[in-house]
């Protein structure tokens, strides 16, 4: 049907003025100067249905934006057609009408009467009222668009309520004479048709997600299935309950569990998170989406983020959402399912799980048909694979539990041949300032964890008038699973019908540690982290203004060669405007001096800034290290440093979650001529590297530079001398790790660091595991952790990094504890 030519000219060109005076599109992607059309060569717009609303709207938008002119008509060997057609109708099973044949067979008639011409197709979609504008309401919620075929009055209703809440999505042109290849026209007509329709599909399931089922529907249907069958079947046979009661506590569970996400209540969530947002943040920076938008179109995304903040559920919703991305069902713990804020979370896609269901095995294989259920049918997910949000502000190791049952609901989609591909999306979420600040120092400092409650949430609200900053959001690379499957296996899992092979135990543990370096490597450096890096790097937390510029630009210079760089972001400016930054938020404090300004840090806001740092400690990984390097050495060759850094690298790495290079020698050489570019090392005659003793900059510069990794090699060289010191088999894990904090907590107070983080027990724990996964220990047969000649002599080559002084105070330490 040629839609903007049904009418006469007159008043179609009426009805394209007004639909261009009244409608104000939200989103147009991508921008028309983008869509590459070839210059003098036809082109005919495509719609995915008959509307005449979409046809005079694009009408308007190619008029508005120099695009090729949708109300206009093409002569063609001798007869006219229309710049803008739309795709029959679908059968419809009660009124039995048979689908109409698609328009193109004429155009490729004259494809193939004339060898010269060539017709572009483009295909545009249009979604009226998906967000709703800065008023919202019934009217407005009853007339977006969804999964349902809009009739003609709520399509009225849409235009008139919705006029600044539309999206219009163009695809990119499809040259016609391409598809043709000799077939029939009638063929090549139900084929240009076909790939239209799919294309029109990915774009729909893009912006709104699979179609959304009844909830209780879906329930019924979980309770019914095999697996929870069997867990029913399981306890049934012990004699203590009967079936139907199990079965009715099985629907529960579902009930329990199951979000029920609804457009209308996403669409008020977008205009209340909007005002949270502007009233909270100056604003959120989003890097990297357009990686991930054709995936949406054929694969299921399991969005995977930090959690360094309660905000986390509702940022990334938010940002999908105004992206024209459908927001994802989100795992929430139930302490979140509280009156009033549970319904609301539930509705805008948050399904809630307990903290453990080990012990239950009905609720776990109600659980996980559940999570099943929504991967199969291509929903977004999200959930936090640290368990929880970050105290310390670095990546917590990755709990096992939701990446399993993904796992393992990808493998019996696979063996059943059906799903769709699935890609893990890392997203790392920073902030200039988080809400929970002081509660996090709390809590590390031994303090209780407060539950979450509708009266705790008023009181954050109480915090709005506060300055937060800006919030980046960055998307790392996507991880497809079945290509990583074959990196890992080979093709061999594909040929598996097990629903949990024998490989499937060890994999899982590999998987959350890649997807957490990735996310990692997408990491955001804003002015407070990075204040924060420096800052804390003096003995006294203060420093002159000059010099924390200077070491500003510095890490500014470094992060570009940084494994993972490409994906990082920089915030915008410069040092001496990220200095202001940081004083505005009220993180650090300024001491004027007629010799120049001093910056420092109160011992609060040191304990604060820790918590910053943390979030991008590691992309300085390898920088600090070769700068600690050559703080007691001046100077070393390649060799040298590479015998000196490679044994603890791996285990370092593993502690901050660094991308490792592929070569660390290779790693060492590019960092070593960085700093030789950046002026704070030279090369010397016999092909080695020395510090530039005679420049006091310089000196400063490695000094702070050098510091960084400081704590992190002090922890290591701690829990060394306690596990050589009550030798092999002498200390359990658990042993090892509560004596090294216990070390580390009196070298804090001792050294006057003031930072509980430091001494965090996890850290130890997550070193012993390192140790063990490197081969440097082992457990015998009574769990006590054993070693060989090879630690001893690690731990002796290690000692060249300290100077002698850190290394005397370190021996006494250990001495003291005797």
């Amino acid at each position: 049907m040629a839609l903007l030519h049904t009418l006469t000219t007159p008043l179609r060109a009426l009805m394209t003025r007004m639909i261009a005076a009244w409608v104000r599109p939200r989103l147009i992607e991508p921008s028309p100067g983008e869509l590459g059309i070839t210059a003098g060569q036809p082109v005919i717009y495509v719609l995915p249905r008959t509307a005449w609303s979409d046809a005079w709207l694009l009408g308007s938008l190619t008029s508005c934006h120099g695009l090729p002119g949708a109300d206009r008509r093409y002569r063609l060997a001798g007869r006219l057609f229309p710049g803008c057609l739309a795709l029959p109708l679908p059968r419809r099973r009660l009124r039995r009408l048979p689908r109409g044949e698609p328009p193109f067979e004429a155009l490729i008639e004259r494809l193939e009467a004339d060898p010269e011409l060539e017709i572009q197709l483009v295909p545009v979609s249009i979604f009226w009222g998906r967000a709703p504008g800065k008023r919202f309401g019934f009217w407005r919620l009853v007339a977006a668009d969804s999964w349902q075929l809009t009739g003609r009055l709520r399509r009225l209703l849409a235009v008139l309520v919705n006029r600044r809440s539309v999206e219009v999505h163009f695809g990119a042109p499809l040259m016609l004479r391409d598809l043709c290849h000799g077939r029939e026209s009638a063929l090549t007509n139900r084929k240009v048709a076909r790939l239209l329709r799919v294309h029109f599909r990915r774009i729909r399931t893009r912006v709104l997600g699979p179609d959304i089922s009844h909830r209780r529907t879906l329930i019924e249907g979980m309770a019914s299935s095999p697996g929870v069958g069997r867990a029913i079947d399981e306890q049934t046979g012990t004699g203590r309950q009967s079936r139907q009661r199990l079965k009715r506590r099985a629907r529960r569970y579902g009930h329990e569990i199951a979000s029920n996400m609804t457009y209308p209540v996403l669409r008020f969530m977008d205009g209340l998170l909007r005002r949270l947002w502007n009233r909270l943040y100056d604003g959120v920076d989003v890097h990297g989406l357009d990686v991930i938008k054709p995936l949406a179109e054929d694969h299921t995304l399991v969005y995977v983020p930090c959690h360094r903040s309660h905000v986390d559920y509702l940022l990334l919703s938010y940002v999908l959402y105004q992206e024209g991305l459908m927001p994802p069902h989100i795992a929430a713990g139930r302490n979140l399912d509280m009156p009033l804020i549970g319904p609301l979370l539930r509705r805008s896609g948050a399904f809630f799980l307990r903290r453990s269901f080990r012990d239950n095995r009905l609720y776990g294989a109600v659980f996980n048909e559940y999570l099943h259920r929504l991967i199969a049918r291509g929903h977004p997910l999200e959930y936090f694979m640290e368990g929880g949000r970050s105290r310390s502000g670095r990546m917590l190791p990755a709990r096992p539990g939701m990446l399993a049952m993904t796992l393992r609901s990808f493998l019996r989609s696979h063996a059943a041949g059906q799903g769709q591909p699935l890609a893990f999306v890392p997203v790392y979420i920073g902030y200039e300032r988080v809400i929970e600040s002081a509660s996090y120092q709390r809590e590390l400092r031994g303090g209780k964890k407060h539950k979450e409650t509708p009266l705790a949430l008023l009181r954050v609200l109480g915090k709005l008038r506060q300055p937060f900053g800006r919030v980046s959001l960055n998307i790392g690379e996507p991880l497809r699973l079945a290509d990583y499957l074959d990196h890992e296996l080979g093709t061999h899992w594909r040929q598996e019908q097990a629903s949990q092979p024998a490989w499937f135990n060890s994999l899982v543990p590999r998987l959350g540690e890649t997807l957490s370096r990735r996310i990692n490597a997408a990491a955001a450096l804003n002015p407070v982290n990075l204040v924060a890096l420096v800052l804390l790097a003096t003995p006294h937390h203060a420093i002159e203004e000059r010099l924390l510029e200077r070491q500003l630009s510095l890490l500014a210079a470094l992060q570009q060669r940084t494994p993972g760089a490409t994906r990082t972001s920089l915030t915008a400016g410069e040092p001496a405007e990220w200095i202001t930054q940081a004083l505005s938020l009220g993180m650090i404090q300024r001491r004027q001096h007629p010799l120049g300004d001093i910056l420092l840090a109160a011992p609060h806001q040191a304990g604060q800034l820790g918590w910053y740092r943390n979030n991008v400690l590691h992309l300085f990984a390898l920088a600090g290290l070769t700068a600690f390097a050559f703080r007691h050495q001046a100077r070393h060759t390649l060799d040298d440093l590479e015998t000196l850094l490679a044994p603890g690298w791996p285990i370092l790495a593993r502690e901050l979650m660094v991308p490792t290079p592929p070569d660390l020698r290779q790693a060492l050489a590019a960092m070593l001529e960085a700093l030789v570019e950046e002026g704070l090392l030279e090369r010397d005659a016999q092909g080695g590297w020395r510090r530039i003793d005679d420049c006091l900059e310089a000196g400063e510069s490695i000094e702070l530079l050098g510091q960084l990794m400081q704590p992190s090699l002090e922890r290591g060289y701690l829990l060394l001398a306690v596990l050589i010191q009550a030798g092999s088999e002498g200390l359990t894990a658990e042993e090892l790790a509560e004596h090294s904090r216990l070390l580390t907590e009196r070298l804090a107070v001792l050294s006057g660091l003031d930072a509980p983080e430091f001494f965090d027990t996890r850290l130890f724990v997550s070193l012993v595991e390192s140790l063990e996964l490197e081969g440097w220990l082992w457990r015998n047969a009574a769990d006590r952790l054993t070693f060989d000649g090879r630690l001893r002599d690690a731990a002796r080559r290690s000692r060249r990094l300290f100077d002698p002084a850190l290394r005397h105070r370190l021996q006494l330490i250990t001495r003291r504890d005797d």
